[in-house]
């Protein structure tokens, strides 16, 4: 069993009061914790700083907090919601972003499978491969290396892992080379509650700072990350007007599927 967490801040800077976007006459953020009572979760909550947000998915009949608005990072903001809710430390939360309509309740359920069956791990996540050169050279996306157990070795913005011989001229850039083992990030994360409240009190680490991926923080103190690798991407979330039109337009296929 494990607890579905969503965040929902009100600030955005491409698309104000996102969480609040309508879906078929629900906001976005309730289209969110839907889908994910759709999952084997024990119990869904909305975490938010807004009160306007609360009110909304009250309104709904979901489970919402309020939380700090000063959190620096969204996984102080679980670790607040752990505390809040009283979990055990054993418990699992899989944090599920308030941006995600589409996200497949079943892979809600994987993400948070796979932390269970690694109890090494304080974290689980997800990735996918990367086929395309123009995205694994891009730094708005968060690539990662994987160890033999399937453990996150690192996250970077940077090209990892970086053929040498293929690489060397730019011709070589334009195409990756045949089974080269790149894997994108996907931003879906499960973990123990007792992490969470740990979490806070860890000191921010200069590779952290740098590369602006607070995951880091967790691989520079010794914490394992699981890494479940999907054969494909899962739909995108919502960060422009273009992705709110997208998902309007899918999002009744969706639900009579």
């Amino acid at each position: 069993m494990f607890v579905a967490i969503i965040p929902a801040r009100y600030a955005s800077t491409r698309l104000p009061a996102k969480p609040l976007a309508d879906i078929a006459g629900a906001p976005m953020v309730v289209r969110v914790a839907q889908q994910a009572l759709r999952s084997g979760a024990s119990r869904v909550c909305v975490a938010t700083d807004d009160a306007r947000i609360v009110e909304a998915v009250r309104a709904h009949g979901l489970e919402v907090l309020l939380t700090r608005a000063d959190h620096p990072t969204g996984t102080d903001r679980l670790a607040e919601v752990a505390t809040q809710l009283g979990l055990a430390d054993d418990t699992i939360v899989v944090n599920v972003q308030g941006d995600e309509p589409l996200l497949p309740p079943g892979l809600i359920d994987q993400v948070a499978a796979a932390l269970a069956n690694a109890p090494d791990c304080a974290i689980a996540t997800a990735a996918h491969a990367v086929h395309d050169a123009a995205e694994f050279f891009n730094p708005n996306i968060v690539k990662v290396v994987l160890n033999a157990q399937d453990e996150a070795l690192y996250f970077s913005r940077a090209p990892i892992p970086y053929a040498r011989d293929a690489f060397a001229s730019e011709a070589g850039r334009a195409i990756l080379p045949a089974a080269f083992p790149a894997l994108r990030h996907i931003g879906l994360y499960a973990y123990r509650a007792g992490f969470l409240r740990a979490y806070p009190n860890l000191a921010s680490t200069a590779l952290e700072q740098f590369e602006a991926l607070e995951q880091l923080r967790a691989l520079g103190h010794g914490y394992k990350i699981k890494v479940m690798t999907l054969p494909s991407a899962p739909p995108g979330g919502v960060d422009t007007p273009e992705d709110l039109a997208r998902v309007r337009q899918i999002w009744p296929t969706l639900q009579a599927g």
